[in-house]
């Protein structure tokens, strides 16, 4: 999906203290990334805040201060587990000559 919040229904299931959570986390992270790879910390400037455990949990402890280029990086391979997860469980489809 491209273009951001475009036809995504996530906004609205955010708590309406977002905005606070937001500032707090970037905040608390020192306008950071904390993405990791092996032992090393990005540390370039932060710019969203993104759910470390993907879903619902908005607890400051599941939150973390990430630059865009991170967020992106996460975002699509959470993506497309969650696509590959649904194809591996769909039924088999039935050959048309067996109908």
């Amino acid at each position: 999906m491209s273009g951001g919040w475009a036809g995504s229904t996530r906004r609205s299931e955010l708590p309406a203290d977002w905005p606070e959570r937001r500032a707090y986390v970037l905040a608390r992270d020192e306008y950071r990334c904390r993405w990791r790879e092996q032992r090393t910390v990005c540390g370039r400037a932060a710019t969203d805040v993104d759910h470390i455990t993907p879903g619902d949990d908005h607890r400051y402890e599941n939150l973390q201060a990430l630059c865009r280029d991170h967020h992106a990086i996460k975002s699509s391979r959470e993506g497309n587990a969650a696509r590959w997860s649904v194809r591996m469980t769909r039924p088999a489809e039935r050959h048309p000559g067996l109908i």
